[in-house]
């Protein structure tokens, strides 16, 4: 029997993995296989962008993931939506563009990460882009990857805009440009009316490449390790375990929650933990699975009359939506090119700070707990969010089963500051809500609370705080002399050859923003450091 090889394999086909197999098989000399544990991105919700309301509360194309109880939220277990298709989160989130602040990137080179400072990673922002808007110095055109205005974005934006200047939070067209401060209507990854995920964008396009070997519903179990050596993968297809062998190198695409896993599964991680759970350690690397960071986000949601222009469940709005559906086949016009999270600010807990803390998303609709909590009527909402919390927490394994999911563990609120930063973003955002530009339309509180009762506000914040769903660093970069690093500024993985990382994992510290868009520039400059091992390969 002939064993099945390829030079690349890369494991997730994430907003990662979509752009390393579409760069590196830009060569027709090398064979890449991608695989993933979902399916293709088919399903109509994935591609019409208000279909992320259905997605995200349920298990259509997502993981679904929960944490375990969380001290800091009263013991409430989070939940953690992750994309399970092509394009991975990409292909289920609410498609908001946003980079993170300039001091972000470089605070990862003063770390110890040389080549990973804002004007080392903004080449790979510009080149992985297509604004339809910003050009210059900050944006690129010609990328893969669509940015858009949205088609028919609600008239309540400019009130979201008008009420974020009131509270000192200045109009800014541009939060992804030379300042991040301010408000604006949020641009999206969308393309004529469409989402436009990593897959679409990057994968879609070269699917008849001979060179490309796309493998979807595939379980990858384990690692295959020779002599601190990767050489293949082993595999679940079909209910039948498979092994794949790669000539040159295996790329681990998985995110923050996947990749960990399946480097621990394939003895690779905390030695201790490892044989806990009945796996032989290969290699004893305390950082796999160690500092986890994420986005501590808590709503605020305000009903309004029917006539307003937002999405509820009402007679009004089920005609609204009735109307909708031809517009959006015929035209890709109308509500259901709306991401619902059509507005973004980049505010500060304290004037005196240098750079944005908090991040405000308006939604033109009534959230309540990740859509999973479904209201009669309209609103308006708006999420706050903690952009860097102190708060570390943790992934690890519930078993040696490979279709387990992990334990994860955030540690919301785990550090005092972070829950008093969190209180600061959640009276600037009730004082947004409640501003003059929306008196017209607002009612209720969906949850009201006494402003001047620091107790009744922090009970608020422990009983409905969660992600805004941004997990990274379980896998992170850093030099030597860090115990916990797990990959160097190359994204190899230490003490294990031809094994490299390519997603939200290797991130040191959480960015002050969304991370898809970083996700995108951290595999666009991973496939520049491989091709540097193969220099028939041009840049």
């Amino acid at each position: 029997m002939v064993e099945e090889q390829v030079d690349y394999i890369v494991v997730g086909a994430g907003s990662g993995g979509c752009v390393i197999a579409s760069r590196l098989t830009e060569d027709p000399g090398i064979s890449v296989c991608l695989l993933e544990a979902g399916k293709p991105d088919k399903n109509i919700l994935i591609h019409a962008p208000a279909g992320c309301a259905a997605m995200l509360p349920t298990k259509m194309n997502n993981w679904a993931y929960h944490t375990i109880p969380q001290k800091g939220l009263n013991g409430r277990r989070g939940y953690q939506p992750r994309g399970k298709t092509l394009g991975g989160s990409s292909s289920i989130n609410a498609m908001m563009y946003a980079r993170g602040h300039r001091w972000d990137y470089d605070h990862w080179e003063s770390l110890g990460n040389p080549g990973w400072s804002y004007e080392a990673l903004l080449p790979y922002f510009k080149k992985s882009e297509h604004n339809e808007t910003h050009k210059g110095e900050f944006h690129g055109q010609g990328g893969p990857l669509n940015i858009a205005e949205l088609v028919s974005p609600s008239c309540l934006n400019p009130l979201f805009i008008q009420a974020c200047a009131a509270n000192g939070i200045p109009h800014n067209p541009d939060v992804n440009g030379a300042e991040q401060f301010g408000a604006m209507q949020t641009q999206v990854n969308q393309k004529g009316g469409e989402r436009h995920s990593v897959a679409k964008a990057y994968l879609t396009p070269n699917l008849n490449r001979r060179n490309l070997q796309v493998k979807t519903q595939i379980l990858v179990s384990r690692i295959l390790l020779e002599n601190n050596c990767a050489t293949g993968i082993e595999f679940l297809e079909n209910g039948q375990l498979k092994t794949l062998k790669a000539r040159k190198e295996i790329v681990l695409c998985g995110g923050a929650f996947g990749t960990p896993q399946l480097l621990m599964l394939s003895g690779v991680g905390p030695q201790q933990h490892l044989r806990e759970k009945g796996i032989k350690p290969m290699l004893d690397l305390p950082g796999v699975g160690e500092n986890l960071q994420d986005h501590p986000d808590i709503v605020h949601t305000y009903r309004t009359p029917s006539d307003t222009d937002t999405f509820g469940y009402s007679i009004r709005g089920s005609l609204a939506m009735a109307k909708a559906i031809p517009q959006y086949m015929m035209k890709r016009r109308g509500k259901i090119t709306s991401n619902f999270a059509e507005g973004i600010a980049f505010a500060k807990s304290e004037a005196e700070l240098e750079i944005p803390d908090l991040e405000l998303v308006f939604v033109v609709g009534i959230v309540d707990d990740h859509n999973r909590k479904l209201h009669l009527g309209h609103g308006y909402s708006c999420h706050v969010t903690l952009l860097r919390p102190k708060s570390r927490g943790w992934v690890k394994l519930m078993s040696a089963n490979p279709t387990e999911p992990p334990l994860i563990h955030p540690n919301f609120l785990g550090e005092d500051e972070d829950l008093q930063t969190l209180m600061k973003g959640w009276h600037l955002q009730k004082r947004i809500l409640e501003s003059k530009p929306f008196d017209p339309i607002r009612r209720d509180p969906l949850y009201p609370v006494d402003a001047a009762d620091p107790q009744a506000v922090i009970d608020d914040i422990r009983n409905r705080t969660d992600t805004q769903y941004h997990p990274v660093g379980t896998c992170k970069m850093g030099p030597d002399s860090d115990p916990l690093a797990v990959v160097d500024h190359q994204l190899r993985v230490r003490g294990i050859a031809n094994l490299r990382i390519a997603d939200a994992s290797i991130m040191p510290t959480l960015i002050g923003g969304n991370t898809n868009a970083p996700t995108v520039a951290i595999a666009e400059k991973a496939v520049d450091m491989m091709k540097e091992k193969l220099p028939h390969m041009s840049n």
